[in-house]
């Protein structure tokens, strides 16, 4: 029986030499080189859900990219020139002047200039809460990179288990060992596994390179929310 079995594979070794390469495409939809089997409808279906979250991760990075460096590209002496209009009185012109900023850290200083004349612990209180909102804007869409590195790998491993239960499946019902029996369970296995790794991979490079780039956005935001508050308790403010 065991010599019978090695045979079978030594049969299916001398058949597989020789076979040409095969681009990624005709893999996927089915080349005559496999007999014209593709990866399966199942195997079709987790690589249209991992190419719809690839695609959404890229939309997303690029939009948060963006949007994080106009946040980055705040007015060289932002601060200097608030403490310049507080100092001379112009309470109106700081508010236009933050107002024309589209910086996260102007909208906040904006926030705590239109409290002034109250207690400081109210004022503070006002540009926390700016910051906060400022942050959860900056951090939108943000969750789903997150979610994606690591759902994308088990998607992609599902398609693995999927496409090796059809190749046992295939060997049952065959009446014997044959490359074109297991070829299209074992591709579904292999292509949905590297597809769910690369979309996982993009994922959270992307988050973590987005992360820093907030942290950077948030330090700032701090360091300038303390600098005004500062101006407010100098002697005479």
């Amino acid at each position: 029986m065991n010599l019978s079995f090695l045979l079978q594979i030594d049969q299916v070794i001398e058949e597989s030499e020789g076979v040409a390469n095969i681009s990624l495409w005709e893999i996927l939809k089915g080349s005559e080189e496999f007999g014209n089997e593709g990866i399966g409808w199942s195997g079709w279906g987790i690589i249209i859900i991992l190419s719809l979250m690839l695609g959404y991760a890229v939309f997303t990075f690029v939009e948060r990219y963006l949007a994080l460096r106009k946040a980055n590209k705040e007015e060289k002496g932002f601060i200097n020139k608030i403490r310049e209009y507080i100092v001379e009185g112009k309470i109106d012109s700081a508010k236009d002047y933050c107002a024309r900023s589209s910086a996260p850290s102007a909208r906040m200083i904006e926030r705590g200039i239109a409290r002034l004349g109250r207690p400081i612990e109210t004022i503070s209180a006002s540009i926390e809460n700016a910051a906060k909102l400022e942050i959860l804007r900056l951090e939108q869409r943000l969750s789903f990179l997150a979610t994606a590195a690591g759902a994308a790998p088990m998607i992609g491993f599902l398609g693995t288990t999927v496409g090796m239960v059809g190749v046992f499946i295939d060997l049952q019902n065959a009446a014997s060992l044959d490359i074109d029996v297991i070829a299209p369970g074992i591709m579904t296995a292999m292509i949905t596994t590297v597809a769910g790794l690369v979309v996982g991979i993009v994922a959270y490079v992307g988050y973590n390179f987005l992360v820093a780039r907030i942290g950077n956005v948030v330090y700032q935001m701090e360091n300038d929310a303390l600098e005004f508050m500062d101006i407010l308790q100098q002697p005479g403010k």
